[in-house]
């Protein structure tokens, strides 16, 4: 067994700690895992770009180009940004929530308005979140969706993010994990 995934957000977004509970799942599941990661000027709203290794042995940290499963976009931009790690059967997890940069803030260029050229399971996470309790929950909903698409058991899951999480926005976090699971069982056949 073995898993490359590269989560992309801007800063704020909550990649890291995504980054973090997945470590945490590997390592409760005995596997070997490498974590690296990328800041940009995040916390101006940078990009951030993380990469999780996982498997029964992993020698390096970062995934290369056209050797990810999976990539966890938090924003759109990002998402089109990152599209160049996925492998040929991979998937891109994507948030449609555009957040816009600094270039396309002051005018000097338009935001991007293409569709993913990869196998993507789109969908407004941000909006899933908000309807959880809070609209920093989108790594959840983002995990949640993922989850789906790893072997690891609901439980392993919600245990990991219980040790990880703040305990007072454990319910919040809990709700937003399982609408990711429950639009990943909606839309998974589509893809």
């Amino acid at each position: 067994m073995k898993y490359n995934i590269v989560i992309v957000g801007v800063g704020g977004q909550g990649t890291l700690l995504a980054s973090k509970i997945l470590g945490g799942i590997a390592l409760s599941q005995g596997l070997d895992v490498k974590v690296s990661e990328i800041h940009g000027m995040a916390q101006r709203g940078g990009s951030v770009i993380t990469h999780v290794r996982m498997g029964d042995e992993v020698f390096a940290p970062l995934v290369s180009p056209g050797e990810a499963d999976y990539i966890l976009a938090f924003e759109w931009l990002e998402a089109l940004r990152s599209e160049y790690f996925l492998k040929e059967d991979g998937l891109l997890i994507a948030n449609t929530q555009r957040i816009m940069p600094m270039p396309v803030i002051l005018g000097d260029a338009p935001y991007p308005e293409q569709e993913a050229a990869v196998k993507c399971l789109c969908m407004d996470a941000y909006h899933m979140a908000c309807e959880a309790g809070s609209a920093r929950s989108v790594n959840m909903v983002l995990l949640g969706v993922l989850s789906k698409f790893l072997p690891f058991e609901q439980e392993v899951w919600e245990e990991t993010i219980e040790k990880i999480v703040p305990p007072k926005t454990l319910d919040t976090n809990y709700r937003a994990f399982r609408a990711g699971r429950d639009i990943a069982h909606k839309q998974g056949a589509n893809v």
